[in-house]
Parts: structure tokens; C-alpha cells; sequence
């Protein structure tokens, strides 16, 4: 199999033998529930023989090419695994295209390397469903919650399969959960800051390159989903609105709001940005202005024991009366410097 010795190509474990199947978590607006396709309640037309005549020609390209690797005229080396491959297919890929048109070619196979080392969100995985992708669509069936991110970065890595970036994405931003959120605040977190131009600029030949810098304009994206997801969505899932929450009796005995220790939990390990613009969104609805500046007061506390120590920085929240509060939120959450202290020396 591909990225594997042996006389077949494919990486072990993904491999498709689902044809024909949608992703888990796909609905096809135009199917029956018994499967006949239909279109405003009329059976869809059957595919022409062209059709039928394409689509055999692409599965045969993806299992006789891409699987099995038969008639390859060039191998990929990535991630330690060989992939005999096609030129003319991955030529389909405007990065591999370059490294093909600027790697030497000996006689017999092309021989081309990828080289990952400063790309650690593509995964082996990712990558593999990425190759896939050139030579079929059928790809789309291998993704899941859990590879989604690396097939996103492979697929950005190698350009020309905007399709694929978007579906990934897309079952990327309706991963994110209670359950892996911590995952997510990481990523979010390497995702560098703008700049407002109150801090001393740095050179770019001085900063070392993102690891999200591969996704582009999806990292941004992401990061809003994130955002949304710990404005909205997460206090609707936990039941922290103002109103009566589910309580657990903590260890002296006494009840506490699950719901909002949990919310707490998870905003103390938010990146200052993040938690700034979510603390202050008029969407952040767990209650009154009175009952989000003490939320974002205890949040700020249990930070200063996790993610804000060491940082030299001090944050707090300002609980702003009357119509001129700040930018239209009533809590106002800041972060300045620590003032050094001054040495006097004595001449």
C-alpha cells in the first residue's frame, strides 16, 4: 500500500472500501430514505453513459493508480513512507508541480521529497487523504472529526483542491466541543496576535513562522468558531444563562453551579485576546452585566494561578454604569505591564 513497502500503495488504516458512501455526518438533500435519488419528489434522471463511462475512469484511477500504485513513473518521499505515484496527476497540485519541475530526474522514476519537519499540523494521515484527493474524490469519505484538521493543512500545503479545504474545515468547525476545546484554545493560542501598534514591532527574520501559518485565511476562520463556540454556544450547552443551573453538591457539602464551574474551568485557559473579546461580547449572555464582571473576576483569579503567571502582565475587569461604558459592554476587561522595580544606587 501507499506509504507502506509492500507491492500496493495506501496508508494503513485509511484506506477506502466504502465507495459511493457519504461522509457519517453528511445528508444529501436529493436522497430518498431508501436510497433512490430524487429532485422536488421526482426521481433524478439516471446518470448518462458518459457519466458512467467518467466516474469508472476516476475509480480506477484511485484504486489501480493511487492504492496499488500501478505504472508509476514517480515515488514521493514524506513522513519516512513511499508513494508511487503519477506525474500527470500530481501535477494537479501546484506545490507538487513546483517540486517536480525543480527536482533532478534521473533516468527511470522521478524521485521527489516533501519535507515536513516545520509543518506539524500535516499529518500522515492528513496528507494521505490529501493524495487521495488528486486522483478522486472519494477521499472525502476518510474524514472524521479527528483527522479533519491535517487534511485541512495538507490540503493547504498543497493547493489546487479548494473543495477539500472547504469540506474539511467545515467538519473542523462543527468538531469543536466541550470534550476537545482544549485542543482548539492550543491552537488558537499559536494563531499570532495583530498587533495594535502599542507594542515594540518586531522583525519578521526574528520570529520563528506559525505552525498555524499553513492554514492562511482558515486559521482567522477558525479562530472566530472558536470564539463563537465560548460566546454562544458553549453557555447555552452548559445552562448558564442567569437562570437555575445544574448544581452538584461539592465536597464540604455545599451546591455549586456546575454549569458555570465548568464555563470557569475552560475560560481560565482561554488566550488573553480570546478571553477579552468574549468576556466583552454583548453575546456572552450568562445573566446580568453584574453577574458577568463577577464571572470574569473569578476567571481573571483562577488565571493568575495558570495561564496569565509568569507572563509579567497583570488583567483585570472594570464594571463600567450608565449609556458611555466601554464600546457598548458594561465589563471591560484590560491587561497592562507590571511595573519593574527601581533601584536606587547610592554614588
Amino acid at each position: 500500500m501507499n506509504g507502506h513497502g509492500g507491492h500496493s500503495n495506501g496508508v494503513v488504516g485509511i484506506v477506502d472500501t466504502r465507495q459511493g458512501e457519504h461522509y457519517a455526518n453528511h445528508s444529501d438533500p436529493s436522497s430518498s430514505a431508501n436510497g433512490v435519488s430524487v429532485a422536488n419528489g421526482y426521481p433524478a434522471p439516471s446518470p448518462t453513459p458518459y457519466q458512467l463511462h467518467n466516474e469508472a475512469i476516476v475509480d480506477h484511477l484511485y484504486h489501480a493508480g493511487f492504492q496499488t500504485g500501478n505504472y508509476a513513473d514517480t515515488i514521493l518521499h514524506v513522513h519516512q513512507n513511499a508513494y508511487r505515484l503519477h506525474a500527470i496527476i500530481l501535477s494537479r497540485s501546484p506545490f507538487l508541480a513546483h517540486l517536480m519541475s525543480t527536482s533532478p530526474q534521473s533516468a527511470g522514476q522521478r524521485a521527489i521529497y516533501v519535507h515536513l519537519e516545520n509543518e506539524p499540523e500535516v499529518t500522515v494521515e492528513g496528507f494521505a487523504i490529501a493524495l487521495g484527493y488528486l486522483y478522486s474524490a472519494v477521499s472525502l469519505n476518510l474524514l472524521r472529526p479527528e483527522n479533519a484538521r491535517g487534511v485541512l493543512a495538507a490540503a493547504c500545503l498543497l493547493g489546487g483542491m479548494d473543495d477539500l479545504a472547504n469540506y474539511a474545515y467545515e467538519v473542523c468547525r462543527q468538531s469543536i466541543s466541550v470534550d476537545n476545546i482544549s485542543q482548539w484554545l492550543e491552537f488558537v493560542d499559536a494563531i499570532p496576535t495583530p498587533t495594535d501598534g502599542s507594542s515594540t514591532p518586531v522583525e519578521p527574520h526574528h520570529m520563528p513562522p506559525s505552525r498555524t501559518a499553513i492554514f492562511g485565511a482558515f486559521a482567522d476562520r477558525l479562530k472566530n468558531d472558536v470564539l463563537h463556540f465560548l460566546v454562544v454556544t458553549l453557555p447555552s450547552v452548559l445552562n448558564v444563562h442567569g437562570l437555575s443551573s445544574p448544581s452538584t453538591p461539592s465536597a464540604d457539602g455545599q451546591s455549586s453551579d456546575a454549569g458555570r464551574d465548568t464555563l470557569l474551568q475552560i475560560f481560565s485557559r482561554v488566550p488573553f485576546d480570546l478571553f477579552k473579546a468574549a468576556v466583552e461580547s454583548p453575546s456572552f449572555q450568562i445573566g446580568s452585566d453584574q453577574a458577568r464582571f463577577k464571572f470574569a473576576k473569578d476567571a481573571i483569579e483562577t488565571r493568575k494561578r495558570g495561564i496569565a503567571r509568569g507572563q509579567g502582565a497583570e488583567e483585570t475587569v472594570v464594571l463600567a454604569f450608565g449609556q458611555n461604558n466601554f464600546g457598548g459592554s458594561a465589563v471591560h476587561v484590560t491587561r497592562k505591564l507590571r511595573k519593574r522595580p527601581l533601584w536606587k544606587v547610592n554614588s
